[in-house]
């Protein structure tokens, strides 16, 4: 069996397009140079991998495992040929940030913002997605990076390292009845609006935890994923809400929310920069976690 790495990109860009004229132009080769690639594999592996319906090429459920195993190797090969030549060129290179919802939201701005200034020929980029999201980008090699805002965790391949402290908080608005108690106990939460987040949410998980605990039935009028929508609902005055407090920092410091620490609240959070074992750290990688920490602390 001889597949090159052409064949898998194959592969990978007939799942995408769909048409191999597309997967032809995106390569920049002739259409019969790709149908002879894909009946070379066809042949090779003694099974159907491709079939027409409809006018556009599909893979069939043989070709659905391979396309499985084409995307680890074509994004192996992209982050060796990246890595390789970040060491060539000394200062140069890309890295792939995946973040959480909070750090990527309200510690990474600043951190990019900082990291481009001194590092400019290095190219930054992030996506955004909820914890469990950025651990399987990890594993599948779609990212160099991820910030994770969540409790601690052990997830092979994946390791993770403390940024920082992730506090969660009660929040109201100043008005709100709960603005007269300095410290709260969990059946006055279970007496107000309760705002939760989304069910991928890892506040959402812990705030599910923290009431089972507690015995408290939430009273859960609303269920948004945004959260600044939270935010602006709570600002309204009778919901409360779990948060992040950094998420409200800038709100606490101009009178518009208030916060307390959450009662009886055993489960700590943290902000994690976390990597796959199986990607060697490059000289980027290493002078991005370094930068990371001064700015958090």
């Amino acid at each position: 069996m001889n597949f090159s790495l052409l064949k898998l990109e194959i592969v990978e860009l007939l799942d995408k397009h769909k048409k191999i004229t597309a997967v032809a132009e995106q390569l920049g080769l002739k259409q019969p140079t790709v149908t002879f690639h894909m009946k070379s594999m066809e042949q090779e592996l003694g099974v159907q991998l491709f079939e027409t319906r409809a006018g556009k090429t599909m893979l069939t459920e043989a070709g659905r495992s391979l396309y499985h195993y084409a995307v680890k190797i074509n994004a192996l090969a992209q982050e060796a040929g990246r890595v390789v030549k970040e060491f060539d060129e000394l200062g140069r290179g890309t890295l792939k940030i995946g973040a959480s919802y909070v750090p990527g939201t309200y510690l990474l701005p600043k951190v990019l913002s900082g990291f481009a200034k001194a590092y400019p020929r290095i190219t930054l980029s992030l996506q955004v997605k909820t914890a469990p999201v950025i651990q399987e980008l990890l594993r599948n090699h779609e990212i160099d990076l991820g910030i994770l805002s969540t409790e601690p965790f052990q997830s092979a391949p994946l390791i993770a390292e403390t940024v920082c402290e992730d506090e969660l908080v009660v929040v109201f608005a100043p008005r709100h009845r709960l603005a007269a108690y300095p410290q709260l106990y969990p059946d006055q939460l279970a007496e107000a609006p309760f705002l939760l987040h989304g069910p991928e949410s890892s506040t959402r998980q812990m705030t599910d935890r923290w009431a089972q605990r507690n015995r408290v039935q939430l009273k859960a009028h609303m269920e948004l994923d945004s959260l600044e929508a939270i935010k602006q609902v709570v600002m309204q005055g009778e919901s409360v809400s779990f948060v992040s407090r950094q998420a409200v920092q800038r709100e606490v410091e101009r009178g518009e929310l208030e916060f307390r620490p959450i009662p009886q609240n055993p489960f700590k959070r943290y902000v994690y920069c976390a990597y796959n074992a199986d990607r060697r750290q490059s000289a980027v990688m290493e002078r991005f976690i370094d930068f990371l920490r001064k700015e958090a602390q």
